[in-house]
């Protein structure tokens, strides 16, 4: 079960990241994170930029509103995201 917590009007979860895959996907759990594929390596940020578009656009949230509060070098990450409800995340995303 992906841990979703409400902190401060953002909502926090926890992304694993592969990098270099054959295709972007979010693929639901894994642990207590989310599992997304990235065709972006983990070079210059790319997969860090790709993954704060991709939950963009599957949010339909601002790239703005998304960002990495932690584990910006690692494959977890905790993500902050603003301007959307953890029951949205929840519907958008499938979980």
């Amino acid at each position: 079960m992906i841990e979703i917590v409400d902190r401060n009007g953002a909502i926090t979860i926890m992304v694993r990241v592969i990098p270099r895959a054959s295709r972007d996907a979010i693929e639901g759990a894994y642990d207590e994170a989310l599992k997304v594929r990235l065709m972006a390596p983990a070079l210059e940020n790319r997969a860090n930029d790709a993954l704060r578009r991709l939950l963009a656009e599957r949010l339909n949230v601002q790239v703005a509103a998304v960002r990495i509060v932690a584990g910006e070098k690692s494959r977890t990450k905790r993500i902050s995201i603003a301007g959307i409800t953890r029951e949205q995340i929840i519907t958008k995303l499938g979980l």
